[in-house]
C-alpha cells in the first residue's frame, strides 16, 4: 500500500469515528440550546424552522458538516506540521490531563458564585445547563470532541502552518513561539465563538458578560491547546469533556 493511500485511510477512519459523535452531540445541543433562548427568540425560531425536533436535526446536520470539514483538513494539516500524535493514552500524560481537568472544572463551577451571580438573571439557565440530560451529552460529545476538532485540530493547526510559512519558512520545524501564538489565536477565537449564544441566552451582551466569556473560555482554550500541542488531541478532548463533567457535579452537590 502506498503512503498516500495509507494516509487517506487514516483520515477516513478518523472521519468515520468523529461523525456519529458530531451527529449525537449536535442533536442534543440543539435540543437544550433552544430552551435557553428568550421566549420571543424561541418562538421566532420555531415559526421559521417548524418544530424543536427539526431545530435539533438541523443543528445535528451542521455539526456533522463542521466536524467533517474541520476533521479532515485538520488531520491533514496536523500531520503535515508534526502536531498529530498516535491516538492512545499514557498514564503520565493522563495524570497531567486529569489535573488540568479538575482545576478547569472547579473554575467553571465557580462561575455560579462569581460572574453569574453578578449578571442580571445570570443564574436563570443553570437548572437547564446542569440538570438537563441533553446538555450533559452535548457538553461531552459536542464540546469535548467536536469543538476540539474544530478549534484545536483545525484552527490551531492552520494558524500554526500559516505563521510558519509567513515568519519562519526557512525552518524545518515550526518554532515553539509560533505554536504558542497559534494557541493564543485559536483560544481567542474559541472564546469569541461563544458570544453569539451568550447574547441569545442573556438577551444581549454587556461588558461583564463579554469579560466572563472571553476570560473563562479563553483560559480553558489555552489549556486545551497546550495539551494538544504537547500530548495529543485526545488529551485535549478528555480535558474539555471532563471540565464540563466536574463543573456539573460540583454544582449539583453544592449549589
Amino acid at each position: 500500500m502506498t503512503e498516500t493511500k495509507q494516509s487517506w485511510r487514516e483520515v477516513l477512519r478518523f472521519a468515520i469515528w468523529i461523525l456519529p459523535i458530531a451527529a449525537i452531540g449536535g442533536y442534543c445541543s440543539g435540543r437544550y440550546v433552544l430552551l435557553t433562548y428568550t421566549p420571543e427568540l424561541r418562538q421566532a425560531i420555531l415559526e421559521q424552522i417548524g418544530s424543536a425536533e427539526m431545530f435539533a436535526a438541523t443543528t445535528a446536520a451542521q455539526s456533522v458538516i463542521y466536524a467533517l470539514i474541520a476533521g479532515v483538513l485538520g488531520y491533514i494539516i496536523a500531520k503535515k506540521i508534526g502536531l498529530l500524535r498516535p491516538f492512545g493514552f499514557h498514564w503520565k500524560e493522563l495524570k497531567t490531563t486529569l489535573l488540568i481537568t479538575l482545576i478547569s472544572g472547579i473554575v467553571l463551577a465557580a462561575d455560579y458564585w462569581t460572574f453569574s451571580a453578578a449578571i442580571p438573571n445570570g443564574r436563570d439557565n443553570y437548572e437547564i445547563l446542569y440538570k438537563n440530560a441533553d446538555n450533559w451529552i452535548a457538553s461531552i460529545l459536542y464540546g469535548g470532541v467536536v469543538e476540539e476538532v474544530m478549534m484545536r485540530l483545525f484552527v490551531m493547526s492552520l494558524a500554526a502552518w500559516v505563521l510558519w510559512k509567513l515568519a519562519a519558512r526557512n525552518k524545518e520545524q515550526i518554532p515553539t513561539g509560533l505554536l504558542i501564538a497559534a494557541n493564543v489565536i485559536s483560544a481567542t477565537l474559541f472564546a469569541a465563538g461563544h458570544l453569539p449564544s451568550a447574547a441569545s441566552m442573556y438577551d444581549g451582551l454587556s461588558p461583564l458578560i463579554v469579560t466572563r466569556i472571553m476570560l473563562l473560555n479563553g483560559v480553558f482554550g489555552l489549556f486545551f491547546g497546550w495539551l494538544y500541542r504537547t500530548k495529543g488531541i485526545q488529551y485535549a478532548m478528555v480535558a474539555h469533556a471532563g471540565t464540563h463533567i466536574v463543573s456539573k457535579l460540583i454544582w449539583l452537590l453544592w449549589a
